[in-house]
């Protein structure tokens, strides 16, 4: 199997800068969707050192072939990420209290594993369906779990920006990882919460599977921005061929 990969960022309608960033590595197989947060430039700076760690821990780990299970490599690769940012932190008054989510793709064997960190999210699509296989690690998501609140409600939570566990806030992180085996005909949709925030699961899918592949990351952006661009927006859109 391979894939095609088309990967699209933009800064939205309300927000100065783009705290945003994306990374496609294809060598490595490795796509990455990280939204920083903190101050005027710690979100930028946060989400772009996230990404690059885990670059630099993936690749170190391919040239050695050290043989780590692609569970250990994730896990290790968001610990170094996590302690990077905290300690550029610790010595920079201005990114004091930076963090930011990340999702990431690692393609090995025909299988998909993902790490994930926050509330950005990976979509898995499969005509004619859409499922969201990353867990928001958010205020909102555990009040909804919890029962508090109804999914149905949740455009008028109060709080639902507000993430419960980030890259690089404290030293050390426990990110989650997923695998699943690929299939032809998948798709997969990793996004900030820029695009899952403005636009619709359902409208998502529909996007995502009646349009050129080339034009569907541009047009979820101009989406998301037509529903207001409250926030930065970030896609990669990866489809599995043969």
């Amino acid at each position: 199997m391979r894939l095609k990969v088309a990967g699209v960022t933009d800064v939205g309608l309300k927000r100065e800068n783009n705290q945003d960033y994306f990374l496609v590595v294809d060598d490595l197989g490795l796509y990455v969707v990280a939204d920083g947060m903190g101050g005027h430039q710690g979100g930028e700076v946060a989400s772009k050192l996230a990404a690059q760690t885990i670059e630099e821990v993936v690749r170190k780990s391919w040239k050695e072939d050290q043989g780590v299970s692609p569970y250990d490599l994730l896990q290790r690769a968001y610990t170094s990420a996590s302690k990077n940012i905290y300690e550029m932190s610790q010595s920079n008054s201005n990114l004091k209290g930076m963090g930011t989510t990340a999702v990431t793709v690692l393609m090995r064997n025909n299988k998909l594993f993902i790490g994930n960190v926050g509330d950005s999210r990976v979509y898995l699509i499969h005509p004619p369906y859409i499922w969201q296989m990353t867990d928001d690690h958010s205020l909102l998501n555990e009040q909804i779990r919890a029962g508090l609140i109804k999914p149905e409600n949740a455009p008028q939570f109060m709080a639902k920006n507000v993430i419960t566990r980030s890259v690089g806030f404290e030293r050390v992180v426990h990110c989650d990882v997923l695998e699943r085996e690929l299939q032809e005909g998948d798709y997969i949709l990793m996004c900030s919460d820029g695009l899952s925030g403005q636009v619709t699961d359902r409208r998502i899918c529909d996007i995502c599977l009646t349009i050129p592949f080339d034009d569907v990351a541009p047009r979820l952006i101009e989406e998301a921005k037509r529903n207001g661009g409250d926030d930065n927006i970030s896609a990669i859109f990866i489809q599995v061929v043969t």
